[in-house]
């Protein structure tokens, strides 16, 4: 061995004794785990290569421990040599670990084989060989011959460094030569082997793979490299001087340079794609060539893309075919190739542009490559000087990009900097929208314009990934800018038609009599066309704001672009003066504003101008509504290349890659537009009717009052028409105006989707009643909807119901083992599968229960005289029919086949052939005594039981079963027939061996081992069930749960679905779920730690789940269970209970269990077992094939991956439950074998100043650990440059497979009944559609199963399940503007990869990324439907503060979408209908919402002017009586839209629909109970809080929820840091504003028209301020309720700092409080500022107000309150001082200071008292006015914190907050403590918190208390 490069001197064969470090310790501090096992999982990334050989070592330590130990020597000194500094993160502790192992077997381990370690090596590799490879290739599966090469090739490496190269004999040189051959061939694959040689799974054999495999391997005539090499090139090099190539891909890889794992991943993702292709609609015929069709097909799809973005930039496509070419290799090639830079281009995938760029460029050269020369056209070898490795394309076209989109993210800051400060991927995207692109040139120019990330030039010798923050390259084509200003922008048709409609009413309702008719009045008609103007000055304002807010992108626009942005400007500056002029002239005698324009034209008197010119101004308008009217035509324009359509759509639109040929189809037009115009009219006849016509009289009355005596100094009193009360009167009604179409939406939604819904079949059966009536048809509709093949039977036949029976027995097995039901449930439900042994149909036993004892009592009781009678009563309920018909069939199979003795079984057979005999003749009631049958009944029932009974003496068993055996045949030849006798006596005469028959008793030899037999056991099962089950099964099964899913199953089947297509006829698809650091599955720890109430999870579900906990216990009571396998499943009970990974793993893999049991079905066909797993326990080869056979077509059609985007980190952490999570994930694997997991994988370079590597890397399940099968090397850190979540999908998506792509959450879950439907669901893709568009994304219903843990969580689950069932049913038909809102959605693959993606993830821009997935789909001509056929579970937060928390981050969401690129071209690309949709479902209703909390604000900031001014006395004194009376009803006419009640309907209507109307109604008023309303309140004051800050000020962020079990106290502290701003702040100051306006008006008002007015804003108040504690578990308990106020008191009081975190520290809270303000722009700040002003209008009216002032209203009194104000900040900062700088040195000096103060401040309220007669109702109003303007002057001392730090005083600024804190902390808890006092309360609290668990008789009381039975905890 050399010496190391860095001097170190090697590293001895013979090791010393060391002491070991502290990292010996680092496999011994790991209990759970075998330490031995887990040293090769914990290797530092540094030294990633040791790993393999570690695990080998412990592979072969059993077989061979000092081979193992070579082995680990061989890692030590290879891990030496790699770092021999240990300077690597965790080289040391590691190496130190390695060392310390190897001392120790050293010693213990000695040879076997041999005498010394060379022989013993060789001895060992030399068996290995012959015994598992040599051997193995004709008997093991490629997985395991993957493995055992992998463990060859490292055994040779080592033996190599043990035995000296001389030495190694020729049959070990030999094998390894053999090994080193065939290695490739055996490498871990995903899904196919597709290089495996020997023993092939069956996948591999299907014709279509070989097709497929056979296309991508014709290489026939493609050219070899040679690279000419200088004579000096390494070895290594000179072996790769000509590659070899096996198929296209790798050809492609020479050629270019892509990843080894990149190819081997694309290459099956090709195979895959076109083997399903291929077999689609072909018969089960072998074939080995693909169809013409697939391929081509194939290529449309992937280059859809491409060829419109050729045609858009006018370049000629580079997809060329010479005529003589190999057409389908060639098209492969292509194909090939655009998935290879699609698999390596990592976070380039985003720029979907970019990559056809890309390909662009790379598809010309392979042109050149395989057309430009003799020599490749003969396949022969072309020379080149270029040396291709396989990281060449990654490092040569993808790094540079990468790096340009890491630096531009970099100027972010984090997500603080504003985003038109830096570009997105969107930005660098657009750039590949113009021809400029092809500057860049190929290969890529780095000095070309794009590369340049900023204005300053970086310096050569400046790191590349280093950023340089200069002036920064501009925006493309769309600058987003944080400003209320965009909703205008995004939006201005609508709001321009809002404000015409509103001019419009206030101009009819003003002149006329009020009737609408008075439109048509000359005088009125020529007014009401003064809208026109208004409609010019808006259009000048969208003009204005597009220049304005673009400005940045200015830079980057064509010349095109600015001179259409610069004559829309002038054209709209044009009108909005022409129209204005036009109109003064048109006006008789003009005033005012008329009057000044009419000056500009002289005596110009045309009155007709103003006509014509509104005419030319409404034109275009004219030509966009006949448009709008041929949608097709329309369509055509915007994709159309004609100059003339080209340069009318150039001013209709920008020209834009994306949002062209958008418009639907006529019919979807025609229904949008419907809904709308009737929306619009109700609206605007409720707008106009209720609240403007009803102001118009008291508007005028207050215009002509005159208004002079002012309770304050009036800047204007001299105003015209008393403005100012005209503006506070009408600024509510107009907020109103523009909100209440969000409630008109909600209504019109609730009906049109309760319509939609009741025609969609929903809730036709929602009962187990309704089940039970519908049952007959069930396996009918099963047939037609969910089995291949054309089924016109409308009648159940035995087919229907084998097919049938094989799911729903499926399905009940599934709810048994998730324990949603018990035993006898399960076996009430279970379809027999041995239905073709009775002449009837066999139905479930709950159909039949009862049925037995009824038609027995029913015979007994009959007294006709003919059997015809009773049958037909019987026969009157099929049900009893079936029952009686299969119990009697059934009982005499069982008992012939019971009875060992041939006599004892010809009896029987009589006995039985007489009552066939006597039903044949009619004389059965003649022949039988009825009165016996119910103790023949009696006697079966018990029989059975003892059948069925387990037991221990084998005799006494024997002996019970024959006495009462026995005594059954006693009862029925003594007691039920009427010849018994003579019938035993027919039997012994026919007996064959009659002389020889012996005397002894009947009935003794019983075969008891017959029940042993599973099929036996069914039915004798079934039997007793019938017989035992005396009440009615209508109550089975009891888990409402399991209800709920076998109706919405059965009531599915009804609906209208596709039928279900072949399996090999299905598009194959893939499941893809993010995940990052959530519980994956619960610990052991975890499950019984004790939160500070003393309950544990396992507990908590014990109680929530007491029949489910119930039925685990049945489960798990099985003495042969070991106890770790009984632990094993306590875990996962407890984890498929709470939002882990774990359950949506299990419910994702549904896919593949329903899979299997359909391929299985088609496969075997009628030969098929009833179930997969009676199958699997079959010895039949057969049944084994069609097994095999079944899995290989759920492997071709299913894949699952998990993006576990940390799990290296998390298998290398030291952290408890980042090792927890990496195990259970591991486990997961293990337990699904089809599970596949995805991660982001981080190598550390041996030096420390090496760079980071990063490898997307694909794994799956081993034999103890995980095995690696893909490794893509990266171009940097996936997940640093946009959000996290799209980032974790991006790098994972390479990685799936099919033509459908499923995105799931990792708080979902699925079903085995809905994973059968998906099939169908895959249907809707290639369903025929009106304006033949298929869908690219399919909306799927969501169940919310977290809606029983509390009312909060039955709100919640209430609100969300509204969403996305009637919510997204109306967006998806007719409103046509569904998009993607998370999860379970399923995508056009093909589609989305090929733009983009499913998802954005531009930082901060794209928060909500899925929603901009749907955005994308919508704007490249997607089409997104909804379907609710099929369910998929989802999760939700369950507390107050989760749920405020995913509120704040969905509002934050919205207010990100309102400033973005791609909300405001879909406005502007929808028509105007479909705008509105789009509007008033995402953003519309964030800012109605805002809205509605600004009219609250508007309201009372207007009556407290009124109030304050006089301007409301006045009116009152001045007013008539019935004037009065018309302005107090519309003062109160706004407060009905406060109540926010309507908002529910959508919820109400779908309970409705799904449970009925009754229980809708009861819901309804219970959730009323539980204050339903204060939630809802309060959920508005978030969003509006979030969504408003969003906008002003940014600060946008992922906020993570948690999503654990939240039944616990959250203490007050923690309320108030996460409500204070949201909602304590605005409800205080709400509260001040209602005191105010009782206050000072109620002299002269009624109290009932105040309350009237006011009381929704009462409730809002009270909702705001005290929802968090009326939510909040034990929140009235004394003992909490000081606990709270101690922790609050403590947090107050301590003192912040650098990395104090929030919940320790006030002041580190108040900091990131206003982190927002720090990043702000200059707008923000201005806009914050002027808002603050507002407070200063408490102190300026209520001064005047005081007895001191003497009712002077001069301006001076509002200066002195200012003075009074300061002199008492300056006191109280002199106290401040004073006691800082003297309390410890001068402190005599301090007290005599403080007591001057005091006795000053006692002689100046004295003279005030007495002299100014100032009162205590003064006093207190001062405080109520101060108190404001301290906090208007802290919110603008925030805002300008820098200056204010320069003047030295931010400190008193913290301190006058700390106080306010204080004081507002007090107010709140103040009432809090006093309702503690009472212990009603807090019960009270309990019942309305946990109502739906108290009326399932649970213990919350118990569980909040905190006591439990110890014993209830254990399962044991």
């Amino acid at each position: 061995m050399e010496a190391s490069t860095s001097g170190t001197a090697e590293l001895p064969r013979s090791l010393s004794r060391r002491a070991p470090s502290r990292a010996t310790t680092m496999m011994i501090d790991r209990p759970n785990e075998d330490a031995s096992a887990m040293d090769s999982e914990l290797v530092p990334s540094s030294l990633a290569s040791i790993a393999p050989i570690l695990r080998v070592a412990n592979e072969i330590e059993k077989d061979n421990p000092r081979v193992a130990y070579l082995c680990r020597f061989h890692a030590f000194e290879k891990a030496h040599r790699m770092d021999a500094t240990s300077s690597g993160r965790g080289v040391r502790q590691f190496k130190t670990y390695l060392l310390h192992r190897l001392e120790k077997e050293e010693e213990e381990t000695k040879p076997q084989l041999a005498k010394n370690d060379p022989r013993e090596i060789q001895a060992y590799y030399q068996n290995f060989y012959e015994k598992y490879i040599k051997e193995g290739e004709t008997s093991r599966k490629p997985e395991e011959m993957a493995r055992l090469y992998q463990i060859a090739s490292v055994l040779y490496d080592v033996l190599k460094t043990v035995v000296p190269s001389p030495k190694v004999d020729f049959e070990t040189r030999r094998y390894a030569e053999e090994v080193e051959r065939k290695r490739d061939r055996y490498e871990h694959y995903n899904i196919l082997p597709l290089y495996a040689v020997g023993t092939k799974p069956a996948i591999v054999e299907l014709p279509e793979v070989k097709a497929a495999f056979s296309a991508v391997r014709n290489v026939r005539n493609l050219p070899r490299r040679r690279v000419n090499l200088p004579s000096n090139a390494p070895d290594e090099m000179r072996k790769a001087r000509t590659r070899r190539f096996n198929d296209i891909l790798e050809w492609l890889a020479s050629q270019f340079g892509f990843q080894r794992g990149s190819v081997a991943n694309q290459r099956e993702h090709i195979i895959l794609l076109l083997a399903n292709a291929d077999i689609r609609n072909r018969n089960n015929e072998e074939y080995d060539e693909l169809k013409p069709s697939t391929v081509t097909e194939l290529m449309d799809k992937t280059f859809k893309n491409y060829y419109s973005w050729c045609k858009y930039l006018h370049c000629k496509s580079n997809l060329r075919f010479p005529a003589d070419c190999d057409e389908q290799q060639l098209q492969l090639i292509y194909i090939s190739m655009y998935l290879l830079i699609w698999g390596e281009a990592s976070n380039v995938r985003f720029m979907p542009e970019c990559i056809c760029y890309i390909f662009h460029n790379m598809a010309n050269d392979v042109y050149g490559i395989l057309y430009s020369n003799v020599e490749a056209v003969s396949g022969e070898t072309y020379e080149t000087e270029e040396v291709i490795d396989e990281e060449t394309f990654l490092r040569n076209v993808i790094t540079p990009i990468y790096q340009v989109i890491r630096k531009e993210a970099r100027r972010n800051k984090g997500g603080t900097a504003s985003h038109s400060q830096w570009r997105n991927y969107d930005d660098l995207n657009e750039y590949f929208w113009s021809r400029k692109c092809f500057k860049i040139g190929w290969p890529l120019d780095p000095k070309a314009d794009f590369f340049l990330s900023s204005d300053e030039i970086t310096p050569q010798n400046e790191r590349l990934n280093q950023v340089t923050y200069g002036k920064s390259r501009p925006k493309t084509n769309f600058v987003e800018v944080r400003t209320f200003w965009n909703l205008f922008r995004d939006f201005d048709r609508m709001w321009i038609f809002f404000v015409m409609a509103f001019q419009a009413m206030i101009i009819v309702g003003w002149n006329g009599s009020g009737s609408p008719a008075a439109i048509f009045d000359k005088d009125v008609f020529k007014k009401v066309l003064t809208i026109f103007i208004t409609s010019a000055y808006l259009t000048l304002l969208q003009a204005a704001l597009d220049i304005i807010l673009n400005f940045n992108a200015w830079k980057n626009f064509k010349y095109s672009q600015i001179l259409r942005y610069v004559l829309k400007f002038s054209v709209a500056a044009m009108w909005a003066v022409l129209l204005p002029i036009a109109y003064s002239k048109s006006v008789q005698r003009p005033s005012g504003v008329v009057k000044f324009f009419s000056t500009w034209t002289g005596d110009w008197k045309d009155k007709s101008f103003y006509t014509y010119a509104v005419s030319f101004y409404v034109l275009p308008n004219i030509l966009a509504a006949f448009l709008f009217l041929i949608p097709p035509f329309r369509r055509i324009m915007e994709c159309s290349d004609m100059r003339i359509i080209k340069l009318i759509m150039w001013w209709a639109q920008p020209k834009l890659y994306v949002g062209r040929g958008m418009h639907e189809d006529m019919l979807s037009l025609f229904k949008y537009t419907s809904f709308w115009i009737m929306l619009l009219i109700s609206k605007l006849a409720f707008n106009y009717y209720v609240e403007i016509l009803p102001l118009i009289k008291p508007t005028k009355m207050i215009m002509n009052l005159h208004i002079r005596n002012y309770q304050w100094h009036e800047f204007f009193p001299n105003a015209n028409n008393n403005i100012g009360v005209v503006l506070a009167v009408w600024a509510p009604i107009v907020m109103v105006y523009l909100m209440d179409t969000q409630i008109w939406y909600a209504i019109f939604s609730t009906l049109f989707g309760g319509i939609h819904g009741a025609f969609s079949h929903l809730g036709e059966i929602r009962t187990l009643g309704m089940l039970r009536s519908r049952f007959v048809s069930i396996p009918i509709a099963f047939s037609r909807t969910l089995m291949p093949g054309k089924h016109a039977d409308d009648y159940v036949d035995q087919k229907n119901i084998t097919n049938f029976s094989q799911v729903w027995n499926e399905f009940i097995i599934s709810m048994r083992s998730e324990d949603k039901i018990s035993d006898r449930d399960r076996d009430l439900l279970l379809v027999p599968s041995s239905s073709c042994d009775v002449s009837v149909i066999q139905w479930p036993p709950f159909l039949l229960a009862s049925k037995i004892p009824i038609a027995v009592d029913m015979a007994k009781d009959f007294r006709g005289k003919e059997d015809a009678e009773l049958f037909r009563k019987i026969k009157s309920d099929g049900y009893m029919h079936y029952a009686v018909i299969e119990s009697y069939e059934t009982l005499k199979k069982i008992i012939s086949a019971l009875l060992e003795d041939e006599a004892d079984r010809r009896v029987m057979n009589q006995v039985f052939l007489e009552v066939d005999l006597s039903i044949q003749q009619q004389r059965f009631i003649y022949e039988f005594r009825m009165s016996g049958l119910p103790l023949l009944s009696d006697k079966l029932e018990k029989f059975l039981s003892i059948l069925l009974s387990d037991y221990e003496d084998q005799g006494t068993y024997k002996s019970q079963l024959i006495n009462v055996f026995q005594d059954v045949i006693e009862i029925i030849t003594q007691d039920l027939l009427v010849n018994g006798h003579e019938i035993l006596e027919k039997a012994r005469i026919h007996s064959p061996d009659i002389q020889n028959e012996k005397k002894e008793q009947r009935f003794e030899k019983i075969n008891i081992h017959l029940v042993e037999d599973k099929c036996w056991r069914e039915k004798v099962v079934r039997l007793h069930l019938l017989l035992s089950v005396k009440e009615s099964a209508i109550n089975v099964p009891q888990n409402l749960e399991a209800r709920r899913r076998i109706t919405f199953f059965a009531n599915s089947l009804f609906m209208n679905m596709p039928s279900a297509p072949r399996i090999r006829d299905m598009l194959s698809f893939s499941v893809l779920t993010p995940y990052y650091k959530e519980d994956v599955l619960y610990s052991e720890e975890e499950l019984n730690k004790e939160n500070e109430d003393g309950i544990s999870i396992l507990f908590y579900l014990q109680k929530i789940y007491p029949d489910e906990w119930t039925n685990f216990l049945d489960r798990v009571n099985d003495p042969k269970l070991p106890e770790k396998d009984k632990s094993e499943f306590l875990r996962e009970w407890v984890s498929y209970r709470g939002q882990t990974l774990a359950r949506t793993v299990r419910g994702m893999m549904y896919y593949r269990q329903a899979l299997e049991l359909q391929c299985y079905q088609e496969v075997a066909g009628e030969n098929a077992k009833f179930s997969v797993c009676q199958a699997m326990a079959s010895n039949d080869d057969n049944q084994k094939a069609y097994l095999e056979r079944a899995k290989a077509l759920a492997d071709l059609k299913f894949t699952y991956v998990v993006s576990c985007q940390v799990y290296g980190n998390q298998k290398k952490s030291g952290d408890i439950h980042n090792r927890s999570c990496y195990t259970n994930i591991l486990q997961l694997m293990l337990k699904y074998p089809s599970l596949r997991v995805a991660y982001v994988d981080e190598r550390e370079g041996t030096d420390a100043k090496s760079p980071k590597v990063f490898y997307s890397v694909l794994l799956k399940g081993g034999n103890k650990f995980d095995e690696e099968i893909y490794r893509i090397k990266l171009p940097g850190p996936p997940a640093e440059i946009g959000e996290g979540k799209p980032e974790n999908q991006n790098h994972a998506i390479i990685f799936t497979r099919g033509e459908a792509l499923q995105t799931i959450d990792m708080n979902q879950d699925n079903y085995f009944e809905e994973a059968f439907k998906l099939r169908n669901v895959l249907e809707e893709f290639n369903k025929e559609r009106v304006g033949r568009r298929k869908p690219t994304i399919l909306g799927l219903r969501e169940h919310i199963f977290t809606g029983s843990v509390s009312s909060l969580a039955w709100f919640m689950s209430n609100q969300e399940s509204s969403f996305v069932t009637i919510g997204q049913r109306i967006l998806a038909n007719p409103l046509r503007v569904r998009f993607h809102y998370g999860h379970p959605d399923i995508f056009d693959r093909i589609f989305h990869i090929t733009r983009g993606g499913v998802s954005k993830a531009s930082k901060v821009i794209n928060l909500s990324e899925d929603i901009f997935g749907g955005f994308n789909s919508t704007l490249r001509g997607g089409y997104v439907t909804h379907h609710e056929y099929i369910q998929v579970g989802k999760g939700r937060d369950v507390g107050l503060n989760p749920i405020s928390i995913f509120e704040a981050k969905v509002a934050n969401g919205n207010g990100e979408q309102t400033l973005s690129r791609d909300a405001y071209r879909l406005g502007h690309r929808f028509d105007f209908y479909r705008m509105l949709s789009f509007y008033f479902t995402t953003i519309g209703f964030y800012f109605s919402s805002m809205l509605t909390v600004l009219t609250v604000y508007a309201f009372l900031y207007g009556r407290m002017y009124m109030v304050m001014s006089g301007s409301e006395k006045e009116i009152m004194r001045l007013a008539s009586p019935h004037q009065l009376e018309a302005l107090e009803q519309a003062m109160a006419s706004q407060s009905i839209f406060q109540l926010g009640f309507l908002m529910v309907l959508p919820m109400v209507m779908e309970i409705g629909l799904e449970k009925g109307f009754r229980s809708a109604i009861v819901d309804f008023f219970i959730m009323q109970l539980q204050l339903a309303s204060v939630f809802f309140t309060f959920q508005l004051g978030t969003k509006s809080h979030y969504y408003g800050r969003t906008i002003l000020h940014g600060g946008s962020k992922y906020r993570p929820t948690g999503r654990g079990f939240v039944v616990f106290h959250a203490k007050f502290a923690e309320n108030y840091r996460l409500y204070s701003r949201s909602h304590f702040v605005k409800g205080l100051e709400l509260l001040v504003l209602l005191v105010v306006y009782q206050v000072y008006g109620n002299s002269y008002r009624s109290s009932s028209l105040y309350l009237y007015i006011t009381v929704s804003m009462w409730f809002m108040v009270g909702s705001w301020l005290f929802a968090p504690f009326i939510f909040n578990p034990s929140g009235f308990e004394w003992q909490k309720t000081v606990d709270d106020w101690t922790d609050w008191k403590r947090w107050m009081g301590d003192r912040g700092g650098i990395g104090i975190p929030v919940d320790k520290s006030w002041e580190s809270w108040w900091n990131s409080e206003q982190e927002h303000l720090r990043h702000t722009n200059i707008r923000g700040m201005i806009m914050e500022i002027t808002l603050a002003l507002r407070f200063f209008i408490y102190q300026y009216g209520i001064v005047y107000q005081l007895s001191i002032s003497q009712k002077s209203k001069s301006f001076l009194v509002y200066g002195l309150s200012w003075v009074v104000l300061l002199t008492s900040l300056i006191v109280l900062k002199m106290v401040s001082m004073g006691r800082r700088r003297f309390g410890t040195d001068f402190q005599l000096m301090f007290r005599i200071l403080k007591a001057l103060l005091f006795l000053g401040f006692l002689i100046v309220m004295t003279v005030l008292f007495v002299v100014c007669e100032l009162t205590l109702t003064d006093l207190s109003a001062s405080i109520l006015a101060f108190l404001p303007t301290g906090w208007a002057i802290l919110l603008i001392g925030q805002v300008l914190r820098s200056p204010i730090k320069a003047l030295g005083i931010w400190d008193s600024v913290k301190e006058l907050g700390r106080a306010y804190e204080k004081i507002m902390g007090l107010v709140i808890f103040a009432p809090i403590a006093v309702l503690s006092w009472f212990p009603i309360v807090s019960e009270f609290q309990a019942r309305l918190l946990f109502n739906q668990a108290f009326s399932r008789g649970l213990q919350i009381s118990m569980i909040l208390a905190g006591r439990k039975d110890k014993a209830a905890s254990s399962y044991k």
